[in-house]
Formats: structure tokens, sequence, C-alpha cells
């Protein structure tokens, strides 16, 4: 994820990160958010210093596709 991230970087300006998806549930989610800053700290600075990286409550982390369609703006 933090290199990922890293690499996303380079094309998308970011703020603000929502980590979703059924692989979140549970533990899973806090590892990958303590292993992807520990990547962004180690690797891609600038970006750690900057970026916030966010879990939503369990029951929404396994919805996560519906959540970011709902989210999308309206397209006229």
């Amino acid at each position: 994820m933090g290199y990922g991230l890293g690499f996303y970087q380079k094309f998308y300006p970011m703020k603000h990160v929502l980590i979703l998806g059924r692989v979140t549930s549970g533990i899973g989610g806090d590892l990958i958010i303590k292993w992807a800053k520990e990547v962004l700290k180690q690797e891609f600075k600038e970006l750690y210093q900057t970026i916030n990286l966010q879990l939503p409550d369990e029951k929404s982390r396994r919805v996560g596709q519906s959540i970011a369609a709902a989210s999308l703006p309206k397209i006229k």
C-alpha cells in the first residue's frame, strides 16, 4: 500500500486516502495502515507528512465499492 501510494502521487494529488474492502476487516486494516505508514515514512517522507490514511467503521469497510461509487461526483 505504501509503495502504491508513493507511485500514485506522481499522477494524483492526495491529501486523504480512504482504505476500503473486505481485506481491511478486523486486524487486517490496522496492519495495512501501520505498514503503509512505515513505508511512507522511510521511502516517501514528503508524502508521509501530508497524507491522511483513514479506515471507516468495520461495517463500511466490507462494502467499500458502494461507498466509493456513492461518493463520485455527478456528471452533467
